[in-house]
Formats: C-alpha cells, structure tokens, sequence
C-alpha cells in the first residue's frame, strides 16, 4: 500500500519589519531537529549569519555565541535595524528525504509573493539565497533566472523589482564564506542597507 507523502507547512511566520528595503528569500527551514534558534538560516551549519557579522562588522563570529549557536536577539534587531525583511519561496512541501537539501524538496504550495510585498511599501529589491529559491521566484515573477551574484530588473504587482540571486550560504556551496561576504557586500551597498 502506498504512503501519503508528509506534506510540511512554513513554521516561521514572514519576518516582515515596516521600514524593509529588501526581502530576502530561501526556500524552505531545515528540519526542526537542525535548529539552533527559531528563526530563519536556523541551523548553526549554515553560515548565513557569519556572512552578515563579515559584511557589517568585519567580524564572522558577530552573531555567534560560544556553544556554536546564534544570538537569535541581536539578529532580529540588526534585521529592524537595516530594514530586512525575510522569508522563503515555499509555504508547503514535501520533503523526500529527511534533509535540508533543496534538490529533496519538493514545493505544493508557493509562497504569495504579492502579498508579502503587500506589507512592504518600501521594498523593491527581492534576493535569493540560493538555486531552488531562485527558481521558483522566477516561475512566480514570469522571468529569467539572473546569475549568481546579479541581478535582473522587472515589474511585478505593478511594483518596479530588483531581482538578485546570491549565492548560497549553505557549506555545500563551493565558494569560501569570504568571497560568500564579498558577493553580499556588493548586493547590500547597491541596495542600501549597508
């Protein structure tokens, strides 16, 4: 007899700070056992927010603790702060296999992109923070799939967008987290939040 695919809802609510310039897209949590805080890039193996304390404080470890987890407070304040607002492309999916991998996800339901934008009356640049969440924004915003490090200029819920694609912070992607920093540094000085 065959299995019903376990159908996984976001369990994040949008990070979504009034003043946002920028929202900045994955694709999907890891599983809740690979958390170190409840926020997003939750996992202490990904270097999302190594990335952030290179970029704005020169200093990889800013949000670090020393048990290897993250300082869920500061980053949720430095995000207020700079006007960055986060979330990912898929808001249900099927994880076929018990990983954080993008290419073992499978998305049902994609995230309401408008609706987010919605709540941002700022915001014209959306990034994303790897392939799979690149992709599928693409699909929803009817276009190409900038390269890496890039960005592609569109119109979407009558909103003038800058649709970047960043590399992404997962260790499995073959590029050292200095040259990781690099890339974002240039994102955030052109759109502003730095």
């Amino acid at each position: 007899m065959p299995t019903t695919p376990n159908i996984e809802r976001h369990p994040l609510q949008p990070f979504l700070p009034k003043n946002a310039r920028l929202l900045m897209l994955g694709s999907f949590p890891p599983p809740k056992e690979r958390w170190c805080m409840d926020f997003f890039y939750p996992n202490p193996q990904n270097d999302m927010w190594r990335i952030m304390g290179q970029v704005f404080f020169g200093d990889k470890l800013h949000f670090c603790t020393p048990d290897k987890r993250f300082k869920y407070e500061e980053i949720v304040a430095f995000c207020q702060t700079k006007g960055i607002a986060i979330f990912d492309t898929a808001q249900t999916v099927i994880r076929k296999q018990g990983n954080a991998s993008d290419e073992h996800l499978e998305i049902v339901e994609q995230t309401d992109i408008a609706a987010l934008l919605q709540q941002l009356p700022q915001c014209h640049d959306i990034c994303c923070t790897g392939g799979k969440a690149a992709e599928t924004l693409a699909e929803i915003l009817h276009t190409n799939t900038p390269k890496v490090g890039e960005y592609i200029e569109t119109t979407f819920a009558g909103r003038y967008i800058r649709f970047w694609r960043m590399p992404s912070t997962s260790r499995a992607y073959p590029l050292s987290l200095d040259k990781k920093a690099v890339v974002y540094q240039n994102m955030f000085a052109e759109v502003g939040t730095n």
